[in-house]
């Protein structure tokens, strides 16, 4: 899937069937990102059993993710006066197109041809590389799974691990056409090249760029966490270091961000705590020997507001991005991330993408890529009801008029017939000799018409001859019966005795 390709409205649209099916015939994908998933997952559980009082530390981030949200405005302004202070410059936009306007700017007034991007799903999020490539900035990612799919020209697949549907000998392909010599796929082999090739950009970048994955409001320090040593160096070597995140990003104080610390690393990845935690407060400062010389804040919209004072689907902006909905997901295990056609991908992507795009004509499809089993929510570290959201934005969908009208015409019939007993008894006999015909051994292999869908996976148990309703009935009947059955049987039994038995008094002869 080129980047360049479509726009991610046109992903998600009308591609979403064709993407699925295409995920689903892929073997190697189906088993590299099932693997992966149940490794992080294994590795998730391990850690928060050795951890111990789980649940508490969930709720507690649950309170203050929810904390925040309910206060935002409060501390968006205490934090960005504290980067400011600290000598930052901040920048709020509302829209991405606005956000990228702000970073093209920054760029121009240094006249900045290289940018040095460390891993940052908001920038993904309002494709500033495409931008940036149309003004003739270059722009490398310099996080190992996101070159690797730069490289490739593909989007991201999963929130942490980007390239999780990738092989070793596919990177080395990779690998080998950018260097122009064969390289073995062996992981060292490959992360060796990959060091040197990124180590220049570094030192040549005219900006480096980063996300933000919590603001600490008391101080204004923005944290970063990672496992491999890109975050700190694109933040500390290029002279000017820009930082985009999303508004809700926010914690209030550092005895909370140690919280969300301790939640975020044992929920992505099993660890204990990330390899690097990085904790910027502005540029340097007169006297130290490393860091930029300009720090610039771009806080994002982009439809997040659009969310604060619902009552359904405020929550999402509690999401810490720790893709641990993903790796629990049953249909994101089966797909991968790229059948969602969007950034954010997973149960997290299915609510937050139609939220973020305010789109249920086209986004709003990903609502239905759920079983709504509910394992997102047992997964959250956050507590987020993702299921139940989902529910909310197939009923927003409808409401809305963007389903099909053979749909809307199916459920007002089936409404109809659940609605009255006698249309339901017939509707249901009705059913068992209409499918009669395609049943075999009892399971339907290959359904008509609509009904197709639910068999291009899986065989669909026959409708019984004799619905339940009416054997159920008829037992009751039964049941009713037998007792009455029962004390005549007793009756007789007890006349017939008496029959036998002697006069009292009198005596038996042999």
């Amino acid at each position: 899937m080129s980047l360049k390709a479509e726009t991610d409205k046109q992903l998600i649209g009308t591609g979403l069937k064709r993407r699925t099916e295409e995920a689903l015939a892929n073997e190697f994908l189906r088993k590299a990102v099932s693997f992966t998933t149940d490794k992080l997952k294994t590795g998730k559980l391990q850690a928060t059993d050795e951890f111990g009082s789980w649940e508490a530390w969930r709720e507690r981030g649950r309170e203050i993710r929810k904390h925040v949200v309910e206060n935002l405005d409060y501390y968006l302004t205490q934090f960005s006066d504290n980067v400011a202070k600290a000598g930052g410059n901040v920048y709020f936009c509302s829209t991405g197109e606005e956000a990228v306007q702000t970073f093209l700017d920054i760029a121009k007034k240094r006249d900045a041809k290289l940018v040095a991007k460390g891993k940052s799903m908001v920038s993904e999020e309002i494709r500033l590389n495409h931008r940036l490539e149309e003004q003739g900035i270059e722009a490398i990612e310099t996080d190992l799974g996101e070159y690797i799919l730069q490289l490739a020209q593909e989007t991201p697949s999963h929130l942490i691990i980007p390239a999780i549907h990738k092989n070793k000998q596919q990177i080395a392909d990779l690998f080998s056409n950018e260097a122009g010599e064969t390289f073995a796929p062996d992981t060292k082999v490959l992360a060796g090249y990959a060091r040197g090739r990124l180590r220049n950009y570094f030192l040549e970048a005219d900006i480096g760029l980063t996300g933000c994955n919590f603001g600490v409001a008391e101080s204004g320090a923005i944290t970063l966490v990672s496992n491999e040593g890109n975050g700190r160096m694109v933040s500390t070597v290029p002279p000017c270091h820009v930082v985009i995140m999303g508004m809700e990003r926010l914690v209030p104080t550092y005895d909370d961000l140690e919280v969300m610390l301790n939640l975020l690393a044992r929920s992505a990845t099993g660890q204990k705590l990330t390899t690097y935690t990085s904790m910027i407060t502005g540029p340097r400062r007169e006297g130290e020997l490393d860091g930029p010389e300009e720090l610039h804040l771009i806080i994002l919209d982009n439809g997040r507001s659009a969310q604060l004072g619902d009552p359904v689907f405020q929550e999402v902006l509690h999401c810490i991005r720790c893709a641990a909905c993903l790796n629990a997901c049953p249909v994101y295990r089966h797909v991968g991330g790229h059948t969602y056609g969007s950034v954010y991908s997973g149960p997290i992507g299915a609510v937050l993408t139609p939220l973020l795009q305010q789109d249920m004509k086209e986004a709003g499809q990903l609502a239905y890529a759920s079983s709504l089993c509910g394992a997102c929510y047992e997964a959250c570290p956050v507590k987020i009801p993702l299921h139940d959201m989902l529910v909310q934005l197939r009923a927003r969908k409808v409401k809305q008029g963007f389903t099909p009208l053979a749909e809307r015409i199916a459920f007002k019939t089936f409404q109809t017939a659940f609605g009255h007993v006698k249309l339901y008894k017939l509707a249901a006999r009705s059913a068992y000799y209409a499918l009669k015909p395609f049943a075999k051994r009892g399971y339907l292999k290959k359904a008509p018409g609509p009904a197709a869908g639910w068999t291009q996976s899986r065989h669909f148990p026959m409708l019984a001859e004799r619905p339940f309703r009416d054997r159920w009935s008829e037992l009751q009947r039964e049941l009713k019966r037998q007792p009455a059955k029962a004390a005549s049987a007793a009756n007789e039994a007890d006349a017939h005795a008496n029959q036998e038995q002697p006069p009292q008094g009198g005596r038996q002869h042999d």
